[in-house]
């Protein structure tokens, strides 16, 4: 376990050029390595709404896969590959509902941090630092890319590789801020400019709206739901909501 855990500050890797990554989108997270599984740290909001996506995508993986939702494993025999994972705030809840999971994140730092994390739990989970190029020619039962498409390079691209990576009767969830007014002044004005989220983390111009996004999936072969809103309210928190305007989910599959 000492092994394991001092893989957090090993000096990180070069990263090899690949088309989705963004070298100081990298770094930005990157830096935040260390503080990942901190709840109270500079991840603290992603611990705050990390109940919220597990429940959307357990939902999404009984209602494509005909769960009953009262079992503790519906992803047992399934593969699932999470692209942006950080440190495996979502990785590792998949492992535990059953997934043989593979994470892949660009910055490296992520990539000790996590495996560190999912050593010192007992969970066998894959780690492979890089954009989703990573696992090119390899597919999976489940594949999750959540708050992550907003950082990466080529949007469009970035959707191409996810959608090759869905195993035939796959299930995609994709999640990210809308480019609306709300999320500019919620994610940026307030959340970067109060703290609740690191200043820099976001680029509001770079948000995409459901439409767009929509159409990035339909252009790489995929059948895609309509988007469920995520919502915040000062007194429930973050809770799934019809309002799209702030963040949003889609599913999407490959017959």
């Amino acid at each position: 376990m000492t092994n394991a855990s001092n893989a957090i500050f090993d000096a990180p890797k070069a990263v090899p050029a690949q088309s989705s990554v963004v070298a100081r989108e990298a770094a930005h997270f990157g830096a935040m390595a260390a503080q990942w599984w901190d709840p109270k740290g500079s991840s603290a909001m992603l611990h705050r709404l990390n109940p919220v996506r597990l429940g959307f995508v357990r939902a999404a993986v009984d209602a494509h896969w005909a769960g009953d939702g009262a079992g503790f494993t519906p992803l047992a025999g399934r593969s699932a590959l999470d692209v942006g994972c950080g440190a495996g705030l979502l990785a590792e809840p998949l492992a535990r509902l059953g997934a043989t999971v593979t994470g892949v994140d660009a910055a490296p730092e992520n990539i000790g941090a996590a495996a560190a994390h999912a050593a010192a739990m007992g969970l066998p989970i894959e780690y492979l630092a890089g954009g989703v190029e990573a696992i090119a020619g390899r597919t999976f039962d489940l594949v999750t890319s959540l708050e992550v498409i907003e950082h990466v390079a080529d949007p469009a691209a970035f959707v191409a590789g996810l959608a090759k990576a869905i195993a035939p009767g796959g299930l995609l969830v994709v999640s990210t801020p809308n480019r609306t007014a709300l999320s500019r002044l919620a994610m940026i004005t307030l959340a970067e400019g109060v703290g609740m989220i690191p200043r820099g983390t976001h680029d509001w111009q770079r948000f995409l709206t459901p439409d767009e996004l929509t159409a990035h999936l339909r252009e790489a072969g995929l059948t895609v739901s309509p988007p469920a809103g995520l919502a915040f309210s000062p007194t429930r928190g973050f809770t799934l909501s019809d309002n799209t305007a702030l963040d949003y989910f889609l599913t999407a599959t490959r017959d």
